[in-house]
């Protein structure tokens, strides 16, 4: 036990060098010392402990929406009070994403999104796969590339955009404004990153708009059109909240999955015994990707907020007060994971939280997951003796606060 002061959530981001390097140094710390930790500076409590943050995430009483968050609660009402200048959409489309929404209009919205998605994932792998081929085959003869910029950011933005329906001839485009649009994540984003996310916000909501208007009076087999006819048949549903949730599932997703699919083939590529596992068996494909998710998982925390005065851990916790739940610490946790700071494909009864839980589940795990599994057997099939250029360098991981994924992978086939 150290005297310093505990790490509040400030100090829980890749900003801080010594997070950006080893965040369970700070997460081990914390989960040991005060598993439920009041950050008085960011106004909200941390929560470490695995049985702790499964526990709220799978509470379907607790609050999402940050609007409901006490005044102290610094990064909530930052959500609620941040107007980008410039910005181009309606009030209905601004204020409709499904992620920081509560009852019942979360579920009106989530129900007939996901009802659709899950049968368009469900008969997508031919697709998922002609994307990873494609990506793969100007790579194929070069004795170096760079597996992030070159592979892994650019599955999940053309997969995804080909489940909307987006025009062929548009696909640049769509690349451009959704890298774009991804810096509004980043709450300590530049004057320049602020401008190129309002110009590429706008042209995304513009376009989706355009064409969720083609769809609906010409339907084709895509997600838009789904959503069109949902609509049409009585879902209880406005064109703005349809334009934020398909975005959000291009927004959401191709960070997400883009840092699953990078951190995969980093860790496999340090861990060769645990490459050689998967090469021998490629059923543990499945396996493969649920460890990485829990040992590197691409997003750091979640919010909640106590809809009611309760305990948490032990700690009291008063209405409207705000809770971080570290997926990152809890994935670490020894006393759900044993040996946890060991990566192994072929862990048992490892249930991470790496896609939150609750209501609030990540609605695209699927295809994430579906995502990541083909691309790694096919990039380890084609690249059989594939290692990284640098073995001993220092990865070095983007500065996007509360995600983890490498700016680049540089690796030699």
């Amino acid at each position: 036990m150290t005297d310093a002061p505990l790490p509040g959530v400030f100090q829980l981001t890749p900003l801080n060098p010594e997070f950006s390097d080893d965040p369970h140094v700070l997460l081990d710390r914390l989960r040991s010392e005060c598993p439920v930790h009041r950050d008085d500076q960011a106004g909200t409590f941390i929560l470490t402990r695995h049985t702790d943050v499964r526990g709220v995430l799978s509470d379907t009483t607790m609050w999402r929406s940050p609007e409901r968050a006490e005044e102290a609660a610094l990064i909530q009402r930052a959500l609620v009070e941040q107007r980008i200048e410039g910005i181009r959409m309606s009030e209905e489309e601004a204020r409709s994403g499904i992620l920081l929404m509560d009852e019942p209009d979360h579920m009106r919205i989530r129900a007939p999104f996901a009802k659709a998605l899950y049968k368009r994932v469900a008969k997508c792998k031919a697709l998922v796969q002609r994307v990873v081929d494609q990506w793969l085959a100007p790579l194929e003869g070069k004795a170096r590339f760079d597996a992030m910029g070159d592979f892994a950011l650019r599955v999940p933005i053309d997969v995804i955009a080909r489940i909307l329906g987006v025009d062929e001839s548009r696909l640049d485009e769509f690349r451009e404004w959704s890298e774009g649009a991804i810096l509004g994540l980043n709450p300590f984003r530049s004057e320049e990153e602020t401008q190129r996310f309002v110009v590429c916000a706008n042209a995304m909501s513009v376009y989706m708009g355009e064409l969720m208007a083609r769809r609906r009076a010409a339907p084709q087999d895509d997600l838009t059109s789904d959503m069109m006819q949902l609509q049409a048949d009585g879902a209880p549903l406005g064109d703005g909240e349809i334009s934020n949730n398909l975005q959000g599932l291009l927004i959401g997703g191709n960070l997400t999955t883009t840092d699953l699919i990078g951190n995969a083939i980093w860790l496999l590529l340090r861990n060769p015994e645990q490459l050689a596992k998967l090469k021998a068996d490629p059923s543990l494909i499945n396996n493969t990707v649920e460890e990485v998710l829990r040992y590197e998982s691409p997003v750091d925390i979640t919010g909640r907020i106590a809809p009611r005065d309760m305990e948490v851990g032990g700690c009291p916790v008063k209405q409207s007060q705000s809770m971080f739940m570290s997926l990152r610490g809890a994935n670490r946790d020894p006393a759900a994971f044993p040996d946890p700071h060991r990566f192994d494909i072929a862990r048992k009864d490892a249930p991470h939280v790496a896609f939150g839980g609750g209501l609030h589940l990540c609605i695209g795990a699927p295809l994430a997951r579906l995502e990541a599994q083909v691309a790694l057997l096919t990039l380890f099939e084609r690249f059989p003796t594939l290692r990284l250029a640098e073995p001993d360098a220092k990865p070095q991981w983007r500065a996007m606060p509360f995600f983890r994924g490498l700016k680049e992978l540089v690796v030699e086939a």
